[in-house]
């Protein structure tokens, strides 16, 4: 199955189907049809990238409605621990974090539907994130919540001494005081 249920509503992983032989690998990262197959209907409009180095933090983001983000996430080179926390009121995981290593050996990408705050940390060497947006960015819409929050105890698998952060991701509020407009 290429789809894998994570627990959280709508949150999924997504393993591709992977041919090897003898001259390496070939799989179609993403085909509309297999996504609509499985009842997911997303129309993607923008692709970002980005290169990181061992330790970068990056998040916990998200964007306020009317330009929230569903995103479809993978590592094309490296590794990276991807967190995300459900904001969405209603939803019986809210205020819940799931993480999952994303490597690009193991070629397994993360579907983030519109209302989580998302972020990764580095584990490698080096990562190359790319991911799918359904929504264009729109800076005015930024929001997101603090990397730290002790009530979401996140393990970003990286000594905090050893992170890298931007200043804006350090200055996010904690989940608790956020403002989260979102619902399920």
């Amino acid at each position: 199955m290429a789809f894998i249920e994570t627990g959280f509503p709508g949150l999924l992983i997504y393993e591709p189907r992977v041919f090897g032989d003898d001259r390496g690998y070939f799989f179609e990262s993403y085909n509309v049809a297999t996504f609509r197959a499985a009842g997911i209907n997303y129309q993607f409009v923008q692709d970002n990238q980005a290169r990181s180095t061992f330790g970068v933090v990056r998040g916990l983001h998200f964007q306020h409605d009317p330009y929230a983000q569903t995103k479809l996430i993978r590592a094309i080179e490296g590794s990276i621990l991807d967190v995300v926390v459900d904001c969405r009121k209603g939803s019986p995981t809210f205020g819940q974090v799931y993480s999952i290593q994303l490597t690009a050996a193991n070629k397994l990408q993360l579907l983030v539907p519109k209302g989580f705050a998302h972020g990764y940390s580095v584990l490698s060497e080096t990562a190359e994130v790319l991911y799918k947006c359904d929504v264009l960015y729109n800076k005015e819409s930024e929001g997101g919540v603090r990397f730290n929050d002790p009530s979401l105890q996140i393990d970003w698998m990286v000594p905090e001494h050893q992170m890298i952060l931007s200043d804006k991701d350090k200055l996010y509020p904690l989940f608790e005081e956020g403002q989260h407009s979102f619902s399920i």
